[in-house]
């Protein structure tokens, strides 16, 4: 497939605004010559805007130029995949060793981009209390200030209390530079963690 574009046999206008390899304007010449000079430098001459008048053409590698274009796409629809809302659950009566285990993969998922809802969930009369479920919801803001802030505030949902957390853009390097040492604890954690949730 030779793309979006028209490559050199196939520009058959008369005459092309041409663009060298270096990016200099070299005025409007004749197709024929703006090929034969493509090619004297081992060069594509491609069509980059048809609707001009005349086409405005560009002397490149093509090949080249098409593997960068598929490069970009693919990095931007793997960002676009990764980039999504996690979940994380919490309990009123949830124990220290617990919630630093779950704050600490919530702070992960910040830390690589994502959105987190975090869950409080109530049962039976737990949910005559929303004032416990707010004091985790605070307490879980101050542990994971570097890496994200709130985006939707808590609030109540039937049973649950809810509340989204966004990632903060300079929040990884800070992160990494202050908290070197529990990277291999908080890595096990994870680990055994995923499986729990899901």
């Amino acid at each position: 497939m030779p793309g979006d574009h028209r490559v050199n046999e196939r520009i058959r206008v008369e005459s092309v605004r041409l663009i060298d390899a270096e990016g200099n304007q070299l005025g409007v010449v004749s197709s024929r010559e703006a090929l034969a000079m493509a090619q004297a430098q081992d060069l594509d001459l491609v069509e980059i805007a048809p609707t001009a008048d005349p086409p405005v053409c560009r002397i490149m590698d093509y090949g080249k130029f098409k593997f960068d274009e598929a490069q970009k796409a693919k990095e931007s629809r793997r960002k676009t995949q990764n980039v999504g809302v996690k979940e994380m659950k919490y309990r009123p009566k949830i124990g220290p060793g617990d919630f630093d285990t779950k704050t600490r993969l919530v702070e992960r998922f910040l830390s690589e981009g994502h959105k987190v809802k975090v869950t409080i969930m109530f049962r039976g009369r737990e949910s005559a209390h929303p004032e416990l479920g707010k004091k985790i919801l605070d307490r879980i803001v101050e542990r994971v200030a570097d890496d994200g802030k709130v985006e939707s505030a808590a609030k109540l949902d039937g049973r649950n209390m809810i509340m989204v957390l966004g990632p903060e853009k300079k929040a990884k390097p800070a992160k990494a530079a202050a908290t070197p040492s529990s990277t291999p604890d908080a890595s096990t954690d994870v680990a055994t963690e995923i499986v729990e949730e899901s």
